[in-house]
């Protein structure tokens, strides 16, 4: 990996106004000049955002949200919060299209108009796809990749503001990722389903029980940009060390 790294700590329904003193080891981490390619981007849940803006109002750190809803401003939505908000409350990202989510009920129809609310807002899109184990056995990985790829960026013209996170749904939690070939294989079909939008080299990022622990297999991953990371980033020392390990 060259350039800039992207380090994504998504927090999912965890943490408290308590959690926010866990994070000063993280920040003089992040202005030491041997980690200025290490971009780091908190996702808390909705009820913390505000107080992550203001702990990170003077570093490198950015802060986004876990979704948003698809109209943009606002309207009669009970419990949702639209893109304007998250712009408003000082966010710079949504994380879109998140397996947990699509199990919900999302479908890539949401996610198209989550993100098409997201780009008018001027909001930096992690936007996640990736199969299921029963997809994966049946060897439908790549027909599922391009189906929410085609499906998910349709009618966008803009897509200087997206990343795309790579997230097999069966490894999410289990602690088993995919082989380096596997990797390599999904993540090259990715990049050629982009370049028939784009000719924008668009940041791949690799998602699935990452941890300090088997970094040393998904660093050297030809063509990941960076990590987004679930539970291990709930702990401050496991997220350094997986920032350590990555750019050491």
């Amino acid at each position: 990996m060259t350039n800039n790294i992207y380090f994504i700590a998504n927090w999912k329904m965890y943490g408290s106004t308590t959690s926010l003193n866990s994070l000063n080891k993280l920040i003089n981490l992040s202005r030491l000049k041997k980690y200025k390619r290490a971009r780091i981007i908190y996702f808390p849940p909705f009820t913390l955002i505000k107080d992550f803006v203001t702990k990170f109002k003077k570093t490198k750190i950015s802060v986004g949200a876990q979704n948003c809803h698809q109209i943009e401003n606002y309207g009669s939505f009970t419990g949702s919060i639209s893109a304007k908000m998250l712009k408003d409350l000082g966010c710079n990202y949504v994380i879109l299209g998140h397996s947990e989510n699509r199990m919900s009920g999302e479908t890539d129809f949401d996610i198209n108009k989550k993100i098409l609310s997201a780009i008018n807002k001027n909001l930096k899109i992690i936007f996640c796809i990736g199969e299921t184990i029963k997809e994966k056995k049946n060897k439908l990985t790549h027909y599922v990749l391009k189906k929410q790829i085609n499906n998910g960026l349709k009618n966008v013209k803009n897509f200087k503001n997206i990343f795309i996170a790579y997230e097999p749904v069966w490894s999410i939690g289990t602690g088993i990722i995919p082989t380096k070939k596997e990797l390599e294989n999904n993540v090259s079909k990715i990049k050629k389903l982009l370049a028939k939008k784009t000719k924008l080299k668009l940041q791949i990022l690799y998602g699935g029980s990452v941890n300090s622990k088997n970094l040393s297999n998904l660093r050297n991953i030809s063509g990941i940009n960076g990590f987004l990371v679930g539970s291990a980033s709930q702990n401050t020392k496991n997220f350094i060390d997986i920032i350590k390990k990555t750019i050491n």
